[in-house]
């Protein structure tokens, strides 16, 4: 069933657990704007939100290859979309079987590796037609998550991954990751130029170069440039650095579904400016506390709609008994919102409903179908921002 809006879900559902509204048109027209400007592949990046109706929103929006880190999602975008989609086993650590499986049972045939030791992991249980690109570490750059702390070969290491991939026979490429949510798109061009180096240095022809994820969505309060500023310059870099006529690849997951779900939550009690609700940190908000996202709340009452008043500072705490299950800062809330009210929070689309635990026995299950435009890019909403300290 697709609810016509907010309030009908809370008229219909009268819901005391959270539910996370999908806004499967929004998630559609985001994946055709991006696939339509980007003149390479777009990878949807599943470990975002692999929740199957958000998947089939992106499918149906343009959406035919998928950032796979594990076998459990090559299976998801296999049981879902069969040869229609293209599974790429992208995590630079994976174990022998996974590989294996991946290969013989489900045709994946893309691999990245950062190390030596994983060329050989693939060699070993993958057939001779994969293609494997070698992830190449890029320095910090102006993102909330430094991506290359974890994985990446530095750039001499990388040159030499590339030529021991080449001497195996099999097809290559070069892959970074600027940063979750990158905030600066000269961080790609910097990329790229040091791919450039780095494929200089092998002497070897790639034949992929994969930019990775980072794109950034566009949350309240974080003043990121447009989607086509970070394309333009990415192919700006493709022409000035010497990639024309390769194969391009993009990996975004929080752009693509950070608008495309909302969580209904409702207050349980109040005390005083302190609100408890039904999700927290243990559910779908642990985001909002580790990297201190603002996003867009408003408050609801049932056969009332939007809650009047004048905007007060509250605190949120979630529904388990540990007291760091607290969101951050002061969330501006109508002055006059009481138990049985719900709190709809926006933008929680990414690294949500995927993060999620049953701590305390509390789960966040429920999904719906919204058709409403989303109320955080409405003229309106700036005054019921979600301030963090």
């Amino acid at each position: 069933m697709l609810y016509t809006s907010i309030d009908a879900v809370v008229a219909k559902l009268n819901p005391d657990s959270p539910v996370v509204c999908l806004r499967p048109l929004e998630l559609e027209a985001t994946a055709k704007r991006l696939v339509s400007m980007f003149p390479g592949d777009v990878l949807y990046a599943v470990k975002c939100n692999p929740h199957p109706k958000v998947l089939e929103a992106l499918y149906r929006g343009g959406v035919r290859h998928f950032d796979t880190a594990s076998l459990p999602e090559v299976k998801t975008i296999r049981r879902l979309f069969g040869a229609a989609a293209t599974p790429y086993f992208n995590h630079p650590v994976k174990s022998r079987s996974a590989i294996k499986s991946a290969d013989s049972e489900y045709g994946v045939k893309n691999f990245i590796i950062d190390t030596e030791d994983e060329l050989d992991k693939v060699a070993e249980n993958a057939g001779q037609d994969a293609v494997i690109s070698v992830r190449l570490a890029t320095p910090p750059g102006f993102a909330l998550q430094h991506m290359s702390s974890k994985f990446g070969a530095p750039p001499a290491e990388a040159a030499r991954l590339l030529r021991l991939v080449r001497m195996r026979g099999y097809d290559t490429g070069i892959a970074f990751h600027v940063g979750s949510q990158c905030r600066e798109p000269d961080n790609y061009r910097m990329a790229i130029k040091l791919a450039a180096e780095v494929r200089k240095a092998s002497g070897v022809d790639i034949s992929i170069l994969n930019t990775g994820g980072g794109l950034p969505a566009p949350y309240l309060g974080d003043d990121v440039p447009d989607l086509q500023v970070y394309v333009e310059t990415i192919m700006e870099a493709v022409k000035e650095f010497g990639f024309e006529g390769m194969r391009l690849q993009t990996e975004p997951g929080r752009a693509l579904a950070v608008d495309g779900c909302s969580i209904l939550t409702q207050v349980h009690l109040r005390k005083d400016r302190t609100l408890y609700i039904n999700d927290g940190i243990f559910g779908s908000l642990s985001e909002l506390v580790y990297l201190k996202l603002r996003v867009g709340v408003r408050a609801i009452r049932k056969n009332h709609g939007i809650v009047p008043g004048p905007l007060a500072d509250f605190t949120l705490y979630g529904p388990t008994c540990d007291p760091v299950d607290v969101m951050p800062g002061a969330w501006q809330l109508p002055e006059g919102i009481q138990e049985g009210d719900w709190i709809e929070i926006g933008q929680i689309g990414a690294y949500s409903s995927a993060l999620t635990t049953t701590f305390n026995g509390f789960t966040t299950e429920n999904f719906v179908e919204v058709d409403e435009y989303p109320f955080w890019h409405q003229a309106s909403v700036p005054s019921r921002i979600a301030k963090t300290a």
